[in-house]
Protein backbone atom coordinates (compact mmCIF):
# COMPACT_ATOMS: atom_id res chain seq x y z
CA UNK A 1 0.00 0.00 0.00
CA UNK A 2 1.25 3.45 -0.95
CA UNK A 3 -0.33 6.66 0.26
CA UNK A 4 -0.39 9.86 -1.78
CA UNK A 5 -1.02 12.83 0.48
CA UNK A 6 -1.51 16.39 -0.73
CA UNK A 7 -1.66 19.49 1.41
CA UNK A 8 -3.30 22.90 1.22
CA UNK A 9 -4.43 24.37 -2.09
CA UNK A 10 -3.48 21.32 -4.14
CA UNK A 11 -7.18 20.70 -4.70
CA UNK A 12 -6.97 23.78 -6.96
CA UNK A 13 -4.51 22.19 -9.40
CA UNK A 14 -5.56 22.67 -13.00
CA UNK A 15 -7.01 26.11 -12.33
CA UNK A 16 -4.48 27.60 -9.91
CA UNK A 17 -1.71 29.50 -11.68
CA UNK A 18 -1.38 26.98 -14.53
CA UNK A 19 1.82 28.67 -15.72
CA UNK A 20 3.44 27.47 -12.46
CA UNK A 21 1.48 24.37 -11.56
CA UNK A 22 0.35 23.03 -14.94
CA UNK A 23 -3.06 22.24 -16.37
CA UNK A 24 -3.72 18.86 -14.78
CA UNK A 25 -6.17 18.70 -11.92
CA UNK A 26 -5.37 16.69 -8.81
CA UNK A 27 -8.00 14.16 -9.91
CA UNK A 28 -6.23 13.75 -13.27
CA UNK A 29 -2.88 13.27 -11.54
CA UNK A 30 -4.44 10.71 -9.21
CA UNK A 31 -5.88 8.80 -12.17
CA UNK A 32 -2.41 8.59 -13.74
CA UNK A 33 -0.94 7.32 -10.47
CA UNK A 34 -3.76 4.82 -10.03
CA UNK A 35 -3.03 3.32 -13.47
CA UNK A 36 0.68 3.01 -12.65
CA UNK A 37 -0.09 1.40 -9.29
CA UNK A 38 -2.50 -1.03 -10.96
CA UNK A 39 0.22 -2.02 -13.45
CA UNK A 40 2.47 -2.82 -10.46
CA UNK A 41 -0.31 -4.71 -8.67
CA UNK A 42 -0.12 -2.18 -5.84
CA UNK A 43 -2.90 -0.48 -3.92
CA UNK A 44 -2.84 3.27 -3.59
CA UNK A 45 -4.78 5.57 -1.27
CA UNK A 46 -5.23 9.28 -1.97
CA UNK A 47 -5.78 12.00 0.61
CA UNK A 48 -5.90 15.77 0.24
CA UNK A 49 -6.83 18.33 2.83
CA UNK A 50 -6.33 22.02 3.40
CA UNK A 51 -6.06 21.55 7.16
CA UNK A 52 -2.71 20.72 8.76
CA UNK A 53 -4.41 18.90 11.63
CA UNK A 54 -6.47 16.68 9.34
CA UNK A 55 -3.36 15.73 7.37
CA UNK A 56 -1.58 14.81 10.60
CA UNK A 57 -4.63 12.84 11.78
CA UNK A 58 -4.63 10.92 8.49
CA UNK A 59 -0.91 10.14 8.69
CA UNK A 60 -1.36 8.93 12.26
CA UNK A 61 -4.19 6.63 11.13
CA UNK A 62 -2.06 4.67 8.63
CA UNK A 63 0.36 1.90 9.64
CA UNK A 64 3.81 2.81 10.90
CA UNK A 65 6.58 2.62 8.28
CA UNK A 66 4.10 3.22 5.46
CA UNK A 67 5.27 4.52 2.10
CA UNK A 68 4.00 8.06 1.50
CA UNK A 69 4.27 10.34 -1.51
CA UNK A 70 3.76 13.71 0.17
CA UNK A 71 3.22 17.08 -1.41
CA UNK A 72 2.85 19.19 1.72
CA UNK A 73 2.48 22.41 -0.24
CA UNK A 74 3.32 25.43 1.89
CA UNK A 75 3.27 23.26 5.03
CA UNK A 76 6.76 22.14 4.00
CA UNK A 77 8.01 25.57 5.00
CA UNK A 78 5.94 26.08 8.13
CA UNK A 79 4.92 22.84 9.82
CA UNK A 80 7.12 21.37 12.48
CA UNK A 81 4.06 19.36 13.58
CA UNK A 82 3.94 17.59 10.22
CA UNK A 83 7.67 16.91 10.43
CA UNK A 84 7.28 15.49 13.93
CA UNK A 85 4.41 13.25 12.77
CA UNK A 86 6.57 11.76 10.00
CA UNK A 87 9.29 10.97 12.54
CA UNK A 88 6.88 9.62 15.17
CA UNK A 89 5.15 7.33 12.66
CA UNK A 90 8.47 6.31 11.07
CA UNK A 91 7.00 6.99 7.64
CA UNK A 92 8.96 6.47 4.44
CA UNK A 93 8.26 9.77 2.69
CA UNK A 94 9.17 11.09 -0.72
CA UNK A 95 8.52 14.83 -0.65
CA UNK A 96 7.15 16.17 -3.93
CA UNK A 97 6.78 19.77 -5.10
CA UNK A 98 5.42 20.65 -8.53
CA UNK A 99 7.49 23.83 -8.72
CA UNK A 100 11.18 24.18 -8.02
CA UNK A 101 11.04 25.50 -4.47
CA UNK A 102 14.75 26.37 -4.62
CA UNK A 103 14.13 28.82 -7.47
CA UNK A 104 11.29 30.59 -5.69
CA UNK A 105 11.02 33.05 -2.81
CA UNK A 106 13.59 32.67 -0.04
CA UNK A 107 10.96 31.54 2.48
CA UNK A 108 10.04 28.59 0.20
CA UNK A 109 13.62 27.36 -0.08
CA UNK A 110 13.69 25.69 3.32
CA UNK A 111 11.62 22.59 4.03
CA UNK A 112 11.07 21.11 7.46
CA UNK A 113 9.98 17.90 5.70
CA UNK A 114 13.08 17.27 3.55
CA UNK A 115 15.44 16.28 6.42
CA UNK A 116 13.04 13.50 7.50
CA UNK A 117 12.24 12.26 3.99
CA UNK A 118 13.85 9.52 1.90
CA UNK A 119 14.13 12.05 -0.91
CA UNK A 120 12.70 15.17 -2.50
CA UNK A 121 11.50 15.80 -6.04
CA UNK A 122 11.06 19.45 -6.86
CA UNK A 123 10.36 21.35 -10.05
CA UNK A 124 9.37 18.54 -12.42
CA UNK A 125 5.67 19.32 -12.44
CA UNK A 126 3.18 16.53 -11.88
CA UNK A 127 5.79 14.08 -13.22
CA UNK A 128 7.38 14.27 -9.77
CA UNK A 129 4.52 12.15 -8.39
CA UNK A 130 5.22 9.46 -10.99
CA UNK A 131 8.93 9.46 -10.17
CA UNK A 132 8.18 9.13 -6.45
CA UNK A 133 5.80 6.24 -7.06
CA UNK A 134 8.32 4.48 -9.28
CA UNK A 135 11.00 4.93 -6.63
CA UNK A 136 8.85 3.02 -4.16
CA UNK A 137 8.20 0.26 -6.71
CA UNK A 138 11.87 -0.14 -7.60
CA UNK A 139 13.77 0.65 -4.38
CA UNK A 140 11.52 -0.10 -1.41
Amino acid sequence: MIYVVNGPNLNLLGSREPEKYGNLSLEEINLQLEKIAFDHNEKIVFFQNNSEGKIIDFLQSIPRNSKVVLNPGALAHTSISLRDCIVAMELKVIEVHITNIFAREAFRQQSFISPVSCGIISGLGSYGYILALNYFFEKC
